[in-house]
């Protein structure tokens, strides 16, 4: 029998520091979950920026964050939202605003910088959360992350089983591929801006490559990957405060990634044990 594993990034293969800007409340928004946020109100859509953390940092605070988006020609990825939100309406909103500044990203770069720099191996995002009822940008966010220990080991254990990672994530592509270097998954299996009903898709085509597919992830924006996968696994190993819906729908729920290479050799073993096939 044939098995693929495919994880979630932040939160499930990395431990995540997330930090947000409010706008409307001018707070700052520590230990965040930016799904969870976005999924608070159906008007929001969390949006990944494809930009470099210096540009931002060594830019006019002053300056208005679609201007700095235009006059750099940022790109863009939407990673979640509630509801289908073309991305010609989220073009519109994300380079109009006239409300948030370069400063309301720089904190949050420097917020997740600051715990993260003595790190070896580190991964950043930065991002906004668009409300398209206000409409404009409602929240600034950034987000470092390294792999959790056993991370690396884990992967390492799939592949001598001749079970294939991958990676779906609504997190950049190129920071993605990086630590998909790092951990031994080939950038072929690597697929970024991911989105809730992407994942899903993802899923989908992997089951007709493969006999069974595990998702394994942490957050609401795996809900529907998790109903689409044969075996649905929830990991609290950034934390134990989840939804509700996300401990229904799982299968399996750990406390460590190293626990995945031990719950895929349960299914192979239960398969063998029914008289199918095992071989991989």
């Amino acid at each position: 029998m044939s098995v693929a594993v495919v994880f979630d990034s932040a939160g499930t293969l990395l431990r995540t520091y997330r930090v947000a800007r409010d706008l409307l409340h001018d707070e700052m928004l520590t230990e965040v979950e930016t799904t969870t946020i976005t999924f608070g109100a159906e008007a929001r859509v969390l949006v990944v920026l494809h930009l470099h953390s210096r540009d931002v940092i060594e830019a006019p605070e002053d300056q208005l964050l679609s201007a700095f988006f235009l006059d750099r020609s940022i790109g863009f990825g939407v990673a979640c939202s509630r509801r289908v939100i073309p991305a010609e309406a989220v073009a519109e909103i994300l380079y109009t605003d006239k409300h948030a500044r370069i400063g309301d990203l720089q904190v949050c770069i420097r917020r997740v910088w600051a715990c993260c720099k003595r790190e070896s191996i580190v991964t950043m995002n930065s991002g906004v959360i668009l409300n398209m009822d206000l409409p404009g940008i409602e929240f600034t966010v950034t987000t470092g992350g390294r792999p959790f220990d056993g991370a690396k080991e884990a992967i390492s254990e799939l592949h001598r089983m001749g079970v294939p990672a991958y990676i779906a994530s609504g997190d950049r592509i190129t920071k993605l591929e990086r630590m998909g270097d790092y951990l031994g998954i080939p950038r072929e299996r690597v697929y970024g801006i991911a989105t809730p009903s992407m994942k899903a898709r993802i899923i989908e085509d992997l089951k007709e490559q493969y006999d069974k597919v595990v998702m394994v992830g942490d957050a609401i924006n795996d809900l529907n990957a998790f109903r689409k996968a044969d075996l649905a696994v929830l990991t609290e190993q950034q934390s134990d405060r989840k939804p509700d819906i996300l401990y229904a729908t799982a299968d399996r729920v750990i406390r460590n990634v190293s626990e995945v290479p031990g719950i895929v050799a349960e299914l192979l073993a239960d398969t063998t044990t029914t008289g199918k096939s095992a071989t991989i």
